[in-house]
C-alpha cells in the first residue's frame, strides 16, 4: 500500500474531509465537441472506456478549489507521462493538479501517486470495462453495477452522472484513507435516468 505524508511545507494544511474518485465514460467525452479537440486522449491508437477525471477533496457540502501552492502550476511532462495509462492527456492532468490537486496539501508527485492509489481500489465491473458494445442502462443499473464489484461501497457513496442521455462518469466517495464512504452530497447530484446510453470505444 502506498503511504502518502501530507507536506506542511505546501504552504496549506489540507482542509477537507473525504475524497471523490471521478471515472469519465471516454467515449462519451470523446464525441463532444471539446473530446475532438483532445487529440491526446480521442485520436490516438489507444482507446480508452473508464478513465480518471480526477480526484477531487471535497467537504460534507461543497469543495475547495484552485488553492494557493508553493508547487508549480504546470505539470512536468516527464512526471504527467507516467499516468497516461489512467489519465491519457497532459490537459487533464494539469487541470486536475492546478483545480484539486493543489487543495490536498500534496505535492504534484503525491497528488497523482494518491490518484493512481484511489484508482486501484476500485473494481470496474466486468460489464462495464471494455467499453466493446453500446450498452443502455439505468443509473441505478450502473450504480448496483460498481456495488456488486467492490465490497463496502454503498449505493449511498457512488453517483452517475449523465452528459444529455449518455454516461458521462461516475462519481465514488472515498474517506482520506481511501476506504469506500457514503457522501450524500454527491449521491443527490447523480441523474435518475431509466436509460441511459454508454457509446462503444471505437
Amino acid at each position: 500500500m502506498l503511504l502518502v505524508t501530507f507536506n506542511a511545507a505546501q504552504g496549506q494544511s489540507p482542509d477537507f474531509d473525504f475524497y471523490v474518485l471521478s471515472l469519465s465514460w471516454s467515449p462519451t467525452y470523446c464525441a463532444s465537441q471539446e473530446g475532438g479537440r483532445s487529440s491526446q486522449q480521442c485520436n490516438g491508437s489507444d482507446r480508452h472506456a473508464f478513465v480518471v477525471h480526477g480526484l477531487w477533496p471535497q467537504h460534507e457540502r461543497g469543495y475547495p478549489e484552485f488553492c494557493a501552492s508553493r508547487e508549480p502550476q504546470r505539470v512536468p511532462q516527464a512526471l504527467g507521462e507516467t499516468m497516461f495509462d489512467i489519465m491519457p492527456s497532459m490537459g487533464l492532468i494539469g487541470h486536475q493538479w492546478r483545480k484539486h490537486g493543489s487543495c490536498t496539501g500534496l505535492s504534484q508527485r503525491d497528488y497523482l501517486a494518491q490518484t493512481r492509489e484511489a484508482f486501484g481500489r476500485v473494481a470496474i465491473p466486468a460489464e462495464l470495462a471494455e467499453g466493446k458494445r453500446r450498452l443502455t442502462l439505468s443509473s441505478e443499473e450502473i450504480e448496483a453495477a460498481f456495488v456488486a464489484a467492490n465490497p463496502g461501497l454503498t449505493e449511498r457513496g457512488i453517483a452517475a452522472i449523465c452528459e444529455g442521455r449518455q454516461l458521462e462518469e461516475v462519481r465514488i466517495c472515498l474517506t482520506r484513507n481511501l476506504q469506500f464512504r457514503d457522501c450524500l452530497e454527491v449521491d443527490r447530484r447523480g441523474c435518475r435516468l431509466d436509460r441511459i446510453d454508454l457509446p462503444p470505444v471505437n
